[in-house]
């Protein structure tokens, strides 16, 4: 049996990739790998707390695996925390595989196996290669449901941000910007899909920007709201 960690980046292409996971028999689901800011306890790029990263985990049913990252980090930096992070999965996990939700980067992907080679952990691209215009629509018709918290207003408009992942989404973006969003265009938060045993409720909170991007602060919705 192969046993399987998921980078998971609290998006909708991580949440295809793990209903793909899922679906087949020989592997075995041992956990979820999330990097995050330090200092500002946020997942990189995507801007999402802490907090609703561990509620999804525990909505999916798997242990979340949490690499703290310096701020401002540098690529040696991230290197060296995901692979204490990895080497502390192959062992005390059991992990023998990594899978990622990348779609067509090349350099990404050939980054990913470098660093897993002297590790002796197999990667996995469940999505590897998909059309980006089918899979949008597949990961919207199987009901997994993403807002969108991060957008790059260099290629898309800023009040794309905030907005539902969905075919109105898909069907007022900008010629030339990836319907999945793998150049950067956006960046998204999952709060429910197959797989999940529960819903991850959020509110709308302030939009900033920074760095040249336009983002949106997600707050969870606590028992009783």
């Amino acid at each position: 049996m192969k046993r399987v960690l998921l980078s998971w980046s609290s998006g909708k292409d991580s949440a295809r990739a793990l209903a793909w996971l899922q679906s087949e028999p020989e592997l075995e689901l041992a956990g979820l790998i999330t990097s995050f800011n330090r200092d500002a306890g946020r997942v990189a790029m995507h801007a999402v707390r802490r907090e609703l990263v561990q509620r999804q985990a525990a909505s999916i049913g798997l242990p979340l695996l949490e690499v703290e990252l310096e701020a401002p980090g540098t690529n040696e930096s991230y290197i060296r925390a995901m692979g204490t992070a990895l080497v502390q999965a192959k062992y005390d996990w059991h992990v023998t595989h990594v899978a990622f939700g990348d779609l067509y980067l090349e350099d990404v992907r050939e980054f990913r196996e470098k660093q897993l080679q002297p590790l002796r952990l197999e990667p996995v691209f469940p999505l590897w290669g998909l059309d980006t215009h089918e899979l949008a629509a597949e990961i919207v018709a199987t009901g997994i449901k993403a807002i969108v918290t991060c957008v790059d207003p260099k290629v898309l408009p800023a009040d794309f941000v905030g907005r539902d992942y969905n075919r109105s989404f898909l069907d007022d973006l900008p010629a030339g910007v990836d319907p999945c969003g793998e150049n950067g265009e956006f960046h998204s938060f999952v709060w429910d899909a197959p797989g999940f045993t529960e819903a991850v409720p959020v509110v709308a909170g302030d939009r900033v920007q920074r760095g040249g991007f336009e983002f949106i602060d997600l707050c969870p919705v606590t028992t009783g709201h």
